[in-house]
């Protein structure tokens, strides 16, 4: 069973948010960088837990320049066999999708599997439009999933319980919470890493479909009014014309 595993590099959760270039590009300047925990906890995980039960071998692939290179060997650390980067920067969702499905479609993966988000995008968009850029099968958010042979039992949360999916390989899914528990790098991993293979390939010409016009940083928090308990029609009042329903 061949895997390959969509590995995104993203903000630290505790990195400054702050914009440059007229606030049209996040400003990475003294920020650490990491593999997206949507990614690296749950979807490349999982395929390597399948990898050491059932036999087969984990890609990664990340589309980025060469300052993803020192992300993309903690994914092969944690225990990736071989590591795919593009060499391409992403400019939106598409892109990246277009790029992964260009280099992956005649290298006979059997399961194409990515954190259900970046999180630093939130868009929950990449693995879906990689199944379709190359036709197979799509199940997003899943938390759980087994595989006997060529066939995987998917289970994914929905309103109300549990949706419980079989599917045949070749597909594309999306981890979510649950999928697996996070592995930390032992030494022999980070040291076995840093031999292992990690290819680069030209960018493929892709057609960009959207930009970023402009981000925004949310208002800032405005200090607190303490209203005495006894006064409770002052109270009111503020609500009436200061309170905001977000």
């Amino acid at each position: 069973m061949k895997f390959l595993v969509l590995i995104s590099q993203v903000p630290d959760t505790t990195a400054r948010i702050a914009f440059t270039n007229d606030n049209t590009q996040y400003d990475g300047n003294g920020v650490t960088w990491i593999v997206n925990p949507y990614d690296e906890w749950y979807a490349l995980v999982r395929a390597l837990e399948l990898k050491e039960a059932n036999g087969g071998s984990v890609t990664t692939i990340t589309v980025g320049g060469a300052d993803c290179d020192a992300t993309i060997r903690k994914a092969l650390a944690i225990g990736a066999d071989d590591a795919v980067r593009v060499d391409a920067q992403p400019t939106d969702a598409y892109g990246v999708a277009a790029q992964v499905a260009a280099y992956a479609k005649d290298k006979g993966f059997d399961v194409v599997i990515a954190g259900k988000e970046t999180i630093d995008h939130n868009g929950s968009q990449v693995a879906g439009m990689v199944a379709e850029l190359l036709d197979l099968p799509y199940v997003p958010l899943a938390s759980k999933l087994d595989m006997a042979g060529n066939t995987a039992t998917v289970e994914r949360d929905v309103p109300g319980g549990v949706e419980v999916v079989e599917v045949n390989a070749p597909f594309v899914i999306s981890a979510a919470k649950g999928m697996a528990e996070q592995r930390i790098p032992n030494m022999r991993g980070i040291m076995a890493a840093r031999t292992k293979p990690l290819t680069v390939v030209p960018a493929a010409p892709v057609e960009t479909l959207s930009s970023t016009v402009k981000f925004e940083l949310p208002p800032a928090k405005q200090a607190v009014k303490m209203i005495p308990a006894d006064q409770a029609g002052q109270l009111i009042e503020l609500l009436h014309t200061e309170a905001k329903v977000i």
